[in-house]
């Protein structure tokens, strides 16, 4: 196949790129601005996609980030690319503080407490998944279903997360909104410019062969 890979990477390595990707995260960030600026869609289109990537990037559903974002998109009438490829905003480097402001808004806003002194983050995480490893084992053996770290994950964690996301995503949303919209403008003017004048500079060139030719004769 033309597109196919030459050098098949590991699971070790498609693992570690999406911590720390090849080149670094700085020319990441730069390959998917120059992606997103150069799509084939108004400025307007483009920056409503980056708004609901953008959003989306503060929601604790990971994994389903690309749904999201492109149903948000489609509402807004967006990109839906630079909706997807906006979602990098939400990547590693970022998500602790994406996390952190979330989470402290929501208890904030739901007047609640995130427990520290039952259990770190970090073990929230570990029971939640314990619950759900030990209740699947519970439908084929005798043992009883456990649901209090789940609970105690919704409650302190994911919820809180969901509701206080809504508020800075919207914020970081709206920012990076205003900045990417005239922006965009100006490197499709720019690009178009420069379109015109190679055409306007081939049609000249055109012409003045087509003298030299009538002049020959």
């Amino acid at each position: 196949m033309v597109f196919k890979r030459r050098d098949r990477r590991s699971f070790l390595r498609i693992t570690s790129e999406l911590f720390y990707p090849r080149g670094g995260w700085t020319r990441a960030f730069h390959y998917v601005k120059h992606r997103v600026r150069r799509l084939p869609d108004s400025p307007q289109r483009i920056a409503r996609g980056i708004w609901a990537g953008v959003f989306t990037s503060f929601s604790p559903l990971f994994g389903l980030h690309f749904l999201v974002a492109g149903v948000i998109a489609k509402m807004m009438r967006g990109n839906i690319i630079a909706a997807l490829m906006s979602t990098f905003f939400g990547n590693p480097i970022t998500f602790v503080f994406i996390a952190a402001v979330s989470m402290h808004t929501g208890h904030f806003l739901l007047g609640t407490e995130f427990e520290d002194d039952a259990a770190s983050l970090g073990e929230k995480f570990k029971e939640a998944g314990g619950d759900l490893w030990h209740n699947f084992k519970a439908n084929f053996t005798s043992a009883e279903t456990d649901w209090h770290g789940l609970s105690l994950f919704y409650n302190e964690v994911f919820f809180p997360y969901l509701v206080g996301g809504l508020i800075p995503g919207a914020i970081a949303a709206t920012i990076c909104y205003t900045l990417s919209l005239p922006l965009i403008t100006a490197y499709q003017n720019r690009r178009r410019t420069k379109i015109k004048a190679k055409f306007e500079a081939i049609r000249k060139k055109a012409e003045a062969e087509a003298d030299l030719s009538e002049k020959a004769d």
